[in-house]
């Protein structure tokens, strides 16, 4: 990793707060469960978006990122790439400061359109292993 994205996510991690993850899941052998678990786990406020509803993690679930009435820093996508340009439409609308497509997940479009409207975009990596790899310890925690 070149020292120029170490220091983006490195910034990622330690101005992000709320992390809303689309495609959340509540089947715990899922990544899209076990990577907000980790998130969670080391400081950072989930809050999963996913049209089925009930709770994960504690929190309850969105069905999509309009019902998310407080400020997002990062939008976590687990979902195809092909509804990644949608769900950066929404991020933008949302006001989320970061787009981040999971590994497996790019789209040259979503990345024009969040980053057209100031949307950092980080694209086809893990958020949870990159945190690891980055050696980063607890995220900020709200006090």
């Amino acid at each position: 990793m070149d020292e120029k994205l170490r220091e983006k996510l490195v910034g990622i991690y330690q101005e992000a707060r709320v992390i809303a993850v689309v495609g959340a899941s509540e089947d715990e052998s899922k990544v899209g469960h076990r990577i907000p678990r980790y998130l969670q786990g080391q400081g950072y406020r989930i809050i999963p978006v996913n049209p089925k509803g009930g709770e994960i993690l504690g929190e309850a679930v969105r069905a999509s990122l309009a019902e998310v009435d407080e400020p997002i820093d990062v939008v976590d996508v687990f979902r195809p790439s092909a509804e990644a340009p949608e769900i950066a439409r929404e991020a933008v609308e949302a006001g989320a400061k970061v787009l981040w497509l999971q590994l497996g997940i790019s789209s040259e479009e979503a990345r024009e359109l969040a980053e057209s409207a100031g949307v950092t975009v980080v694209m086809d990596m893990c958020m949870g292993a990159i945190h690891r790899k980055l050696a980063l310890g607890p995220g900020p925690r709200e006090g």
